[in-house]
C-alpha cells in the first residue's frame, strides 16, 4: 500500500521559513518523479514544485521562484520544499504527489498517488 505523509506545516509569521517533508512508502520510491501542490478553499489544486526521480530537474510555480527549494533524498524515501520569505498568500493546505510516468509534472493529473495534505499558515 503506497503511503505519503506530509509534515512540517504550521503556523509562521509572514517573512519566516518553513520545510515540508513528504515521506513515502510502499513503492520504489526513486523511480517516481515527485510533485508539491497547494490548495485553499474554494479554489483548485494548484502546482507549487515538482522534480524529477533522480532530482536532475525541478520545476516551481511562478510565485515560489526564488524563495522555495524543492529536493528528495532517495536513500530516505523523502521529498522536502523548503519555502521562504512566506507570505499571507502562501496558506493553504500542502499536498506532496508521486507520478510514475514522464510528462507533464506541473499539473495534478496524472500523479498516481497523494498524501493528505499539511495545513500552513502564515501571519501577517
Amino acid at each position: 500500500q503506497v503511503q505519503l505523509v506530509e509534515s512540517g506545516g504550521g503556523l509562521v509569521q509572514a517573512g519566516g521559513s518553513l520545510r515540508l517533508s513528504c515521506a513515502a512508502s510502499g513503492h520504489t520510491f526513486s523511480t517516481y518523479a515527485m510533485g508539491w501542490f497547494r490548495q485553499v478553499p474554494g479554489k483548485e489544486r494548484e502546482f507549487v514544485a515538482a522534480i524529477t526521480w533522480n532530482g536532475g530537474t525541478r520545476y516551481y510555480a511562478e510565485f515560489v521562484k526564488g524563495r522555495s527549494t524543492i529536493s528528495r533524498d532517495n536513500a530516505k524515501n523523502t521529498m522536502y520544499l523548503q519555502m521562504n520569505s512566506l507570505n499571507s498568500e502562501d496558506t493553504a493546505v500542502y499536498y506532496c504527489a508521486s507520478r510514475y510516468t514522464t510528462g507533464y509534472l506541473l499539473a495534478p493529473t496524472g500523479y498516481n498517488y497523494w498524501g493528505q495534505g499539511t495545513q500552513v499558515t502564515v501571519s501577517s
